[in-house]
């Protein structure tokens, strides 16, 4: 097969939609811890949305990332999987090439990926994170309403995705699409040179040699721990991101990336950064675990494979 194959695309797809079903209450409740006010912690959270919102509470902001996200995905698992493909090709024609260029050319794949996946996911984190946001205590703490008004107060600011990208862009201009851009550059290359590498070399590790390619249990384990260690260690700017997007549901504090440090850093002290990190390691297990058995599995049966193979 030449390098550019676009079954890569179509198992990410499957991968993504998988992830977003398995992952979403979780990040809801991420969501709320980092950028919203008054829950204690990850528990406290969880009982004020259930209590307020019911168990639908979980899943606000769901149908467009399951719409979106599954494409997002799509792009990040064909860009880092053809762009590997080609690194690697490339090596193999030059004289005297060896293994040495498997994590070079896996760490340029991740960043390449990272850099092309912000394009496509700022704006579909930022309908997320302000639908997931515009029912939750901000209004509470920034505009003197009660618990009370707020739960039985006036009906949302958004009626649904479309009413959300209707209003930014109404009010804020297309470039209000992509608040928290810097942010999410600075989150997500990193974040998935952590992902990706982690998973192709856990994979090796735990698959015999004697196998043609992991099991999927091998598969489940690996990207459950990439997942894990990618959210957890991207919680700081994850915390920024989720700041300056949910900025402006339903007021506007922050001018940039540096100045949400700075007023985060002021007024809750270095811990700020870190809120959230437990529901992020423990919601990127499953999250990428489903992400990486659906895109294995998928591009398994797309190629007529028996074996599952890494991308």
């Amino acid at each position: 097969m030449g390098s550019f194959q676009l079954e890569d695309f179509a198992a990410g797809w499957i991968g993504g939609a998988a992830s977003v079903i398995v992952g979403h209450p979780l990040d809801t409740v991420k969501t709320r811890l980092q950028a919203g006010v008054n829950y204690r912690n990850t528990l406290s959270c969880i009982r004020t949305v259930y209590r307020r919102e019911s168990v639908f509470g979980f899943f606000k902001g769901m149908s467009f990332p399951l719409a979106s996200i599954a494409v997002y995905n799509s792009v990040v698992f064909g860009v880092f999987s053809n762009t590997q493909r080609f690194l690697s090709q490339h090596h193999c024609r030059e004289p005297g090439a060896g293994p040495t260029g498997a994590l070079p050319d896996l760490l340029l794949a991740s960043m390449v990926a990272g850099a092309v996946s912000v394009g496509l996911g700022a704006p579909v984190d930022l309908i997320k994170i302000r639908l997931q946001m515009q029912t939750q205590p901000l209004r509470e703490a920034h505009l003197g309403l009660g618990p009370r008004a707020v739960a039985l107060g006036k009906p949302p600011v958004y009626q649904g995705p479309v009413d959300c990208i209707a209003t930014i862009v109404r009010t804020e201009g297309l470039t209000g699409m992509y608040r928290g851009l810097g942010a999410m550059l600075l989150r997500d290359i990193p974040g998935y040179c952590l992902y990706f590498i982690p998973y192709v070399f856990l994979n090796d590790w735990i698959t015999p040699e004697a196998c043609t390619g992991p099991s999927p249990c091998a598969v489940w384990l690996a990207g459950g721990v990439a997942g894990a260690i990618s959210w957890g260690t991207a919680t700081p700017m994850d915390v920024v991101k989720s700041r300056l997007q949910a900025d402006g549901v339903y007021l506007n504090k922050y001018k940039g990336v540096l100045d949400c440090i700075c007023q985060s850093y002021q007024k809750e002290g270095l811990k700020v950064f870190f809120r959230g990190i437990t529901v992020n390691a423990v919601r990127g297990f499953p999250m990428s675990a489903a992400m990486f058995l659906g895109y294995e599995l998928s591009l398994q049966a797309l190629r007529g494979d028996h074996a599952v193979t890494s991308p």
